[in-house]
């Protein structure tokens, strides 16, 4: 077998240098800019790859929806195996991908999408097959990881932070996916498909923005709750369904997640039988999630090739999940379900009784609309 990579960025280039490395040949590298050291592996023309009979695996690593759908979409139908790192691809268009896949005798791997560098869907799967995952949860994302441990660790504002983690190119120019929590929630949608055997999109995640975070809230989570603040995301089996969530959280100081610091990711599953499993390293970057790219490639070169994708019909609902929440807000709001308030300087801090996940974003929107600077925090006990 022989490979084709499409897109030669950060990850594209790091799954090249990790396979020639191995004594893996990529034949092909799709990419419309120049890049002299590829010589005459490297093509703007995505038919010499389709029409390469050696060629048998494709890596995409053009990131986005387009064209990197329409590109998976004819590697399939050509009857060549797929492996991929682009979350937001894999989160669209789970259900079509593997239907192509099973249709036409070939497999789609995409353990690079959540998690980088880290195994976590590789032992996800392995988990799921002969085990019942109840919860999936953990910190997915760099950048918002780095932006809380500064905060914490230096007392320093969020928009400084996020300066900082702009200019050391952890965070984008844009950096919305990351802090708007979009990139965590096609992590835990991925993940969380993987876990209960369903499918879960990107639309059906609850999220709330770390935006909205202050020095008051670290201070007041770090002093007065003696607890730390991560974002995390969270797919949880329950009898009325799957939940899944990305919210920032109130851990105990003593919690793994609470110990994970500067851009590192640490995601774990829970299991009936195996208990709790976590991993731990590095989310993102050139060599992690190249790698994790690379090995995807390596186990189909060397045969494993088998798919499995038969999902259950579960349905995501948020309110069969339950958890108490940590409220700061400015506005005027009183509901039956506070169970202690505090007044400090102009700010209300509350921390309620269990309550569900979709009533507590429900709430959220009708207190922001109140008070933009708003802020809340699901407490992991």
């Amino acid at each position: 077998m022989k490979i084709a990579i499409l897109g030669f960025g950060v990850v594209g280039s790091g799954a090249f240098e990790v396979l020639e490395g191995a004594g893996y040949e990529v034949k092909r590298v799709l990419d419309i800019r120049p890049h002299e050291e590829l010589g005459d592996k490297l093509t703007s023309n995505y038919d010499d790859i389709l029409n390469d009979n050696e060629i048998s695996v494709v890596a995409e690593a053009i990131g986005g929806l387009e064209p990197a759908h329409t590109f998976v979409v004819k590697a399939l139908k050509a009857k060549k195996h797929v492996v991929s790192s682009n979350k937001h691809l894999i989160c669209t268009y789970y259900e079509e991908l593997h239907a192509l896949a099973m249709e036409n005798g070939v497999t789609i791997r995409f353990t690079s999408s959540a998690g980088g560098g880290i195994p976590w869907l590789y032992n996800l799967r392995r988990s799921a097959r002969c085990d019942e995952i109840n919860k999936i949860m953990g910190i997915m994302n760099g950048t918002t990881n780095f932006i809380l441990d500064a905060m914490i660790s230096d007392g320093s504002d969020f928009d400084e932070v996020l300066k900082e983690a702009q200019r050391l190119g952890y965070a984008e120019a844009n950096p919305s996916a990351d802090i708007d929590g979009l990139d965590t929630a096609r992590k835990t949608a991925i993940s969380s498909s993987i876990a209960f055997n369903t499918i879960i999109k990107e639309e059906n995640v609850d999220i709330f923005s770390l935006r909205f975070i202050k020095k008051c809230d670290i201070d007041y989570i770090t002093t007065r709750l003696g607890m730390t603040v991560r974002y995390l995301g969270f797919g949880v089996k329950g009898e009325g369904g799957i939940s899944a969530f990305v919210e920032p959280t109130c851990l105990p100081k003593n919690a793994l997640e609470s110990n994970v610091t500067k851009n590192n990711n640490m995601i774990s599953l829970f299991g009936r039988d195996v208990g709790r499993l976590s991993f731990f390293g590095q989310g993102a970057g050139k060599y992690p999630t190249g790698s994790s790219l690379a090995q995807d490639v390596i186990d189909i070169v060397n045969g494993s090739c088998e798919l499995e994708f038969a999902p259950c019909d579960i349905k995501v609902d948020n309110s069969a999940c339950q958890r108490r929440y940590y409220i700061r807000t400015s506005a005027n709001v009183n509901y039956d379900f506070f169970d202690k308030l505090e007044v400090i300087d102009s700010n209300k801090y509350i921390i309620t009784k269990n309550i569900t996940v979709s009533e507590m974003h429900r709430v959220a929107n009708e207190i922001r609309a109140l008070d933009e600077n708003a802020f809340f925090a699901g407490i992991e006990e």
